[in-house]
């Protein structure tokens, strides 16, 4: 009696939490009418998830670009985490990251944050200053609406289809490691080293056949690195 007493309960908050998650994400300043034409299907999706199974507040959020869009089984791979919230659309830069704050981050309210992002910044010419400064301003918003959020930023990837841009990505992820190691409640995530081999170039085994996106490999490798990186208590 005292299980499905249980059991009723938990569906019933459930319920209940569905229609406050919606008002909060309806509240949002960037309404969906706001978003580009081009991220209009990636944000409906996040809706329609959100409208199915309202995400509980206080988990663990990664967003950014197809990096996170394309990592299959992520929601179910940090076994020991709170629920975990998946929001990568594809394309996106930092710079989109910071505009959309008020759709991708907010409304979940989680306990903490990972973004990936900064890597089409600097392949439609954006400056790693510029990438810094994308991700300046998303940390600040983070800090307005959910002061007590941890940030982490994931470093930009070193992809063989990419490798001319590899100064660029040295330099940016240089300055936000610095960025973040004089911020608090943050954390700089590198996964650039460990996907060089011992010759400084990237490691194509870890790559797609466009040499761009991650492969399974790739994202095992991310999987354990992003892994050690999270506070204890989170595990």
């Amino acid at each position: 009696m005292k299980k499905i007493h249980s059991v009723l309960l938990s569906g019933l908050l459930c319920v209940a939490a569905a229609p406050v998650f919606s008002q909060t994400l309806a509240s949002a300043p960037a309404t969906l009418a706001a978003v580009d034409a081009k991220w209009a299907s990636s944000f409906a999706a996040f809706d329609e998830a959100d409208k199915l199974q309202a995400p509980a507040p206080g988990g663990v959020l990664f967003v950014g670009s197809s990096s996170i869009r394309m990592w299959d089984g992520l929601e179910t791979q940090f076994e020991a985490l709170p629920v975990v919230v998946k929001r990568g659309f594809g394309g996106s830069r930092m710079e989109d990251c910071k505009t959309y704050l008020s759709r991708l981050v907010v409304p979940y309210k989680p306990r903490m944050v990972l973004v990936y992002a900064g890597d089409n910044d600097l392949a439609e010419g954006r400056t790693p200053q510029q990438v810094l400064d994308s991700f300046k301003s998303f940390v600040k918003g983070v800090r307005q609406e959910l002061p007590d959020t941890r940030i982490a930023y994931i470093s930009i990837k070193p992809s063989p289809s990419r490798a001319a841009l590899l100064p660029s990505i040295r330099e940016a992820n240089s300055l936000i490691k610095d960025y973040v190691d004089n911020t608090d409640n943050a954390d700089y995530i590198d996964i650039f080293s460990p996907m060089l081999s011992t010759a400084g170039t990237p490691r194509e085994e870890l790559f797609r056949e466009d040499a761009l996106h991650l492969n399974a490999t790739g994202y095992a490798l991310w999987r354990t690195v992003i892994s050690a990186h999270l506070p204890a208590h989170l595990r």
